[in-house]
Formats: C-alpha cells, sequence, structure tokens
C-alpha cells in the first residue's frame, strides 16, 4: 500500500511499504478514506523529536472497517469509523478511570500510545491506505454510513476532542472569560468549544491573520499579539482583572512577538499573567521531556523556565495533559450529527495522499492558507 513516510528533517515521501494484516484476534482492518495532517506531526516532520527515518505518519484517521478479526464483537466489514488518536486497550487502571491517553497496556514501558508517532508504541500511521487498529471494540467509534460530514468527523481523531479538552482541564463555564493562545486547529478549537461551553467571551492571541479571521467569524474577540502585549490587551477588554480561564494550545514552540526567537515558556508565562486571581489554566499544548531542536541547553532537556511565583501567588490551577479522546468523542460525534457543531470549518485543504510532501512543506511553513489538511487516500 502507499504511506507517507518520513525521512529525514524536512521531507515525507509517499512509498509503497508493507500492508498491515490482522495481528490478534481483537484488531480490525480499516481502509483510510480520510486522514489529517497535525501540528504534532510537524514536530516530527523538523527533525524535534527522536523520530527515526521510516516512521509512517498519521494519528488522526477515519475509514471503513474492511477486515475484522474473530474476537472483535462489536463491528461488522463496512462500518464507517474514527479512531482517537490515542491507542487504549480499555481495561488497564488508567483506561477504566477514563483516562485513555495515558494506557498502561499498549505501550509497556510507557503510559500511553498513538498511531505513527515516536515513542508511543510499535502502531503505523493511517497517512496511508490501510491502518490495523488494535483493541478495536474499545477503540473504533462508529459513525454514520454516509460521508456527507466527514471533513466534520474525522477532526473526532484528535483535534474537536484536544480542544474541548482544554477547556475541560481550566473548568470553562458557562458566562465566563477565556483567553486562548494559538489560533491554530487546536486553538481554534479550544476557543470554538469554550463557546459550545456557553463562555461569555473568549479572547484567541496569535499573529497570522487568516488565523485571527477566523476566530472572529466563530464568535472569538481576535487578539494579535504582534500589535502589543497581548496581556495588557486582554486586561484592558477586562477591567483591568483578565479572564476567569485560560488555554495553552501552543506548546513547547512558542515564540515572542518582538523578535519572532523561539521561546518554550511564553505562553505559559502569558497565560499565568492573563487569567486571575484563583483562575485556571488548560495546558493541551505539546511539551516534551526532550527537544533535540531547544533553543538552550535547558529546552533540549525539557526544562522551562516558569513563573511559578507568581502562578503561587495567585492561587491559580494548572491541568496539563494528552487529550483522553475517548472521554470525550461520543457526545461530540452526537453534536456533530445533530447539527450542533460542525468543526470543520478549520480545514484548508482537502488533498490526495500523493500531495502530501507538498502539504506537509506549505502547512510547516504556514503558506497559501494552510492550516488544516486532509489527506485521502
Amino acid at each position: 500500500m502507499k504511506a507517507v513516510v518520513y525521512r529525514e528533517p524536512f521531507e515525507v515521501t509517499v512509498d509503497e511499504v508493507d500492508r498491515p494484516a490482522v495481528q490478534h484476534p481483537n484488531d480490525v482492518i480499516v481502509r483510510v478514506t480520510s486522514t489529517a495532517i497535525c501540528g504534532s506531526d510537524l514536530h516530527m516532520y523538523e527533525g524535534r523529536t527522536a523520530a527515526e527515518p521510516g516512521i509512517v505518519f498519521g494519528h488522526e484517521n477515519l475509514g471503513i472497517v474492511d477486515e475484522v478479526g474473530d474476537g472483535v464483537v462489536g463491528l461488522n466489514r463496512g462500518d464507517r469509523v474514527v479512531m482517537p488518536f490515542n491507542v487504549a486497550c480499555g481495561f488497564c487502571t488508567n483506561c477504566t478511570a477514563g483516562n485513555t491517553a495515558f494506557c498502561l497496556t499498549v505501550n509497556p514501558g510507557f503510559a500511553g500510545g498513538a498511531y505513527g508517532y515516536v515513542a508511543m508504541g510499535p502502531y503505523t500511521g493511517g497517512q496511508a491506505e490501510y491502518l490495523r487498529v488494535p483493541f478495536a471494540d474499545f477503540n473504533c467509534l462508529v459513525l454514520p454510513p454516509d460521508s456527507s460530514k466527514e471533513a466534520d468527523y474525522v477532526l473526532l481523531a484528535d483535534i474537536f476532542p484536544t480542544g474541548y479538552h482544554g477547556c475541560e482541564l481550566a473548568q470553562v463555564s458557562p458566562g465566563e472569560t477565556c483567553a486562548v493562545y494559538g489560533a491554530g486547529p487546536v486553538g481554534l478549537m479550544a476557543a470554538y468549544s469554550a463557546l459550545l461551553r456557553g463562555a461569555a467571551r473568549v479572547f484567541c492571541v496569535d499573529r497570522i491573520p487568516e488565523r485571527l479571521a477566523k476566530a472572529e467569524e466563530i464568535g472569538a474577540i481576535p487578539i494579535d499579539f504582534s500589535a502589543g502585549d497581548p496581556v495588557e490587551q486582554i486586561k484592558d477588554l477586562t477591567e483591568g482583572v483578565g479572564t476567569d480561564k485560560g488555554v495553552d494550545a501552543v506548546g513547547y514552540q512558542a515564540h515572542t512577538a518582538d523578535a519572532g526567537t523561539e521561546e518554550p515558556a511564553v505562553v505559559l508565562n502569558s497565560l499565568i499573567h492573563t487569567v486571575r486571581p484563583t483562575g485556571r489554566l488548560g495546558v493541551p499544548g505539546l511539551y516534551v521531556p526532550a527537544d533535540p531542536g531547544g533553543p538552550d541547553e535547558n529546552a533540549k532537556q525539557g526544562m522551562l523556565l516558569v513563573a511559578i511565583g507568581k502562578m503561587f501567588e495567585k492561587g491559580q490551577v494548572v491541568g496539563t495533559g494528552q487529550c483522553n479522546v475517548k472521554r470525550y468523542n461520543r457526545q461530540l460525534r452526537d453534536m456533530i450529527t445533530a447539527g450542533r457543531a460542525a468543526p470543520s470549518f478549520v480545514v484548508s485543504h482537502e488533498l490526495s495522499l500523493s500531495e502530501a510532501p507538498d502539504a506537509y512543506r506549505k502547512f510547516d511553513q504556514r503558506i497559501e492558507g494552510y492550516t488544516k489538511v486532509v489527506l485521502h487516500p
């Protein structure tokens, strides 16, 4: 089959690789019909992880069940399904507590597994024609049979639940104010989720005009941090108080406004100063224990200079970690089905699998309006 294969920093190719086969009675093989490129894929693409050449990318996958293992009881050939980016067993201590991003079974010696991602287990990615799904009864979410909302449903694999997770970590509630740093796909999903949860005002911080315009389209208040300190801009709009809640949807590759240089903790520190005393911060933005491309030796070891004293002084609470997609994807699916949510507004391009190398390049460089790319094998 054809698949997107990592070759070296800033280079992926579409190559022939072995088609997956059923390895366990609980497996299914899915014929992939939609698979999205994620900002997290760019970390590997840019050489900012320990990813080795040959890895097949792709953790945001939707398709049609093509083969069914003998032990699978809830799925049938022909079912349209979307898979969380988390590979999870469904029965370990963390899974039964709902913390499926931290499964203790699927990746021995590590809490959590994922498709096509470095250090996240032996699970080939889905930017390919076929995908093996282990523990399929647990990991597959069945969708309506038609493909009319496929661009919405594929976002259930990661970014829609992840944006919602940021709001859950921050406990965004009706009538509150919320600052979302980052208006990329996850940031827009966090702002959208905050509005779905009833936030009165949502501020969305970025500097790319297309992203800020998209935030304004959904009802958020755009804050251009290249035009001035975003903390002061937001405080000016909240009578000097700051917001009730905040979400970091940027992560460790954050940049300063003045020189545009990388400063991994700048968003965390801005949030600490943006959110009012006793407010809450949700951090679904990715941070890593080691970053080969970090701007200094501490950053290379995942050690960041965070204003913990100010956080303590303000009595703030922070929640972090990858999204437990299974905790949210069924409800969010039903919101899409009912017409209450349409997250595909973030999708800028739908392309064939063969166009992946060019799509990666343009998405990485943020050119030609590339914000969220869905590939169709």
